[in-house]
């Protein structure tokens, strides 16, 4: 569900035509609904409300400040990968209490700042980083509370770049080893064992691989009860999908009930890393077409078609990296007749793409398309690529337009940046 709805021939944001956001902000323009944002976080809330959970939205999905504000003003919490993220969740008033800390390579000085912070717990991927976790903690007189994530062998049936759960994976611990890790941590004076992690993937559309990877965490969890550590918290990871095109992703009702049944019984509170399904479908971006252009078909039958925007790969580079779908729509009304084209961009890269073969309206220069379900995985994946600005990012709650990020100036582009003292400026006339 979303709140992007044709009203009397213009596609709108709530109660804001994206024909107004084009005048206003110009274009490329990622655009998001609060309404989307609060639904989708409040039907996940809602769908676990019968059992003790804590909701730790994956920001490194969309990290932009208002967005992780909306989830943690309805009592969210955030799910970080970097000190940087934490900095950010911070800001944006996530309580360190609701923070967890994931990811493979954390640093030294993260560790610090996260154990400054007082966040809930690491979720720690490696022996190597218990060990650093468990020195740094000493040396600051403190006890950092983990779970390790465990990696449960369980294939997602998800793209392979965003699989994270089977052993060819660099994510996690492997869940036959665990037992060990946790012995030795619990050992351990600077380290409090508080619970297990596990994260499979993201985009999943089917419930069976969460069903399978909760029962052999459920397992794990019994035997290090019995060993008389005090798992207190599962956190079970994020990963649920969304519909880009024909997906039908379970329900997050359903998806809860199925969690819960594998927990049940357990004196355990859930924690739950939500981020695409929260975000997805409350983004679009707004782009407008450049040019047409037409040339011949390989074999000489019929015609390939272009559309040329000024939103590009380096925006969305979802179609790019995973040959990923977004639909694509007129935010006026559409031009008449249909044809086969591409919808690409000005980088100079044949991969520079936002949608391909797709049946669409016959655009022409000046009209204002919109990519859809592109709130996950868009701006927070964008770069400078052929020194091309950021987009601008702005908020719309019911007939309120706010900037909640200014596009960048070429300024921006040459910020940080100095020429080096021994390339001196070349002399006129040489």
């Amino acid at each position: 569900m979303h709140h992007f709805q044709v009203k009397r021939g213009e596609l709108c944001c709530e109660g804001v035509p994206l024909r107004r956001v084009a005048e206003v902000s110009g274009t490329p323009a990622y655009v998001y609904s609060h309404a989307t944002l609060s639904h989708h976080y409040t039907v996940f809330d809602e769908a676990f409300g019968g059992i003790p959970h804590v909701i730790c939205y994956s920001m490194k999905a969309n990290s932009n400040g208002s967005v992780i504000r909306t989830f943690t003003n309805l009592g969210g919490g955030v799910d970080i990968v970097s000190g940087g993220e934490l900095a950010r969740a911070l800001a944006a008033g996530a309580p360190p209490s609701k923070i967890v800390y994931s990811g493979v390579g954390k640093q030294v000085w993260e560790i610090e700042e996260a154990l400054r912070a007082g966040i809930l717990m690491f979720n720690v991927e490696s022996r190597g980083e218990l060990e650093t976790i468990d020195a740094v903690a000493g040396r600051m007189r403190k006890r950092a509370p983990v779970s390790l994530r465990v990696n449960p062998d369980v294939d997602p049936k998800t793209h392979p770049y965003i699989s994270t759960g089977l052993k060819k994976n660099k994510f996690g611990i492997q869940i036959a080893q665990a037992v060990r890790d946790y012995e030795w941590a619990a050992g351990r004076k600077n380290i409090e064992v508080v619970g297990v992690d596990c994260h499979i993937g993201s985009q999943l559309t089917e419930l069976s691989p969460f069903v399978d990877a909760a029962g052999r965490i459920r397992t794990l969890v019994e035997r290090l009860v019995r060993k008389g550590m005090p798992i207190r918290m599962v956190d079970i990871g994020g990963g649920l999908g969304i519909t880009y095109d024909d997906e039908l992703p379970p329900h997050p009702r359903q998806y809860a009930d199925a969690i819960v049944r594998a927990f049940s019984g357990l004196d355990v509170t859930l924690v739950l890393e939500p981020g695409r399904v929260l975000v997805g479908n409350a983004g679009v971006l707004l782009t407008r077409v450049l040019y047409t252009k037409e040339s011949s078909a390989p074999g000489g039958k019929g015609k390939k078609r272009f559309f040329i925007v000024d939103a590009a790969m380096n925006d969305l580079a979802r179609p790019s990296l995973y040959g990923s779908y977004h639909g694509i729509l007129p935010v006026g009304r559409a031009p008449r007749g249909k044809v086969n084209a591409d919808v690409v961009g000005p980088i100079c890269e044949s991969g520079d793409f936002l949608a391909r073969d797709r049946r669409l309206p016959s655009f022409s220069p000046g009209d204002l398309l919109a990519v859809m379900s592109a709130g996950a995985y868009g701006y927070s994946m964008s770069s400078n690529y052929n020194s091309r600005t950021r987009a601008v990012e702005v908020m719309i709650s019911g007939s309120r337009m706010e900037v909640v990020r200014e596009r960048e100036t070429l300024r921006d582009l040459a910020r940080g940046e100095r020429t080096a003292s021994f390339l001196s400026p070349r002399k006129p006339g040489r």
